[in-house]
């Protein structure tokens, strides 16, 4: 398997990244500054590249079974490059004969009852309410997207942070899973299982999901 990852010096493109070379996987991170990359293998190629420029990356991912985007406007403040990347990848993978493509979503837009979403508590952090937002927008893009490519957003649990790697996951589609004590929440190793199993599974096609325990 041949993957081009998108994000790979993030926390969770980090967690995806790990997952992907323990597996075996030919990598091919794309990213804007090789020097936040100090990992060193030799099934990893790094590129350097931006989302919002194709021509840095087209060739690049020629060739690869999926691409994987973990992106996100932190670094920048600009809440419309998610969107906007979403767009991005959407039009511009098929000229590179890419037609699989799996987007780390956010939890905000996720259901915890009919028609209220997460993001609609009034006990949302105010700080995450912005990233948020914009990961609503983009799942907007892709519900909306006429694009040949076969697309999967993957929405974590509303709590995602590191922890063990189980192995075990659960997979809903657009209402928060929460567990036998009623928390949301997923260690990012084993996120980065449920999103590379995606990839194996050739499932989930052109759906938003969510994985949790």
């Amino acid at each position: 398997m041949k993957i081009a990852l998108f994000g790979a010096t993030g926390h969770i493109g980090q967690g995806i990244l790990d997952e992907a070379l323990s597996r075996g996987y030919e990598v091919v991170a794309v990213v804007r500054d090789p020097s936040r990359l100090a990992q060193s293998n030799a099934k990893l190629q790094v590129v350097t590249g931006d989302v919002a420029k194709p021509d840095s990356w087209l060739d690049a991912v020629r060739g690869t079974d999926a691409v994987v985007a973990s992106l996100s406007a932190r670094r920048d403040g600009d809440l419309s490059s998610v969107p906007g990347n979403a767009g991005i990848l959407l039009d511009n993978l098929p000229k590179a004969g890419v037609k699989r493509l799996l987007w780390v979503g956010g939890a905000g837009s996720l259901e915890t009852a009919p028609g209220v979403k997460v993001i609609d508590d009034a006990h949302f952090p105010e700080a995450w309410r912005p990233e948020a937002g914009a990961q609503g927008k983009a799942l907007e893009v892709f519900r909306a997207s006429k694009s040949n490519v076969d697309w999967t957003y993957v929405s974590p649990a509303k709590m995602i942070e590191p922890g063990e790697r189980s192995g075990t996951y659960r997979v809903g589609g657009d209402q928060v899973l929460l567990d036998a004590n009623g928390v949301s929440r997923i260690s990012i190793a084993d996120y980065a299982i449920a999103m590379l199993d995606r990839i194996e599974k050739h499932d989930a096609l052109r759906q938003r999901i969510t994985v949790a325990y």
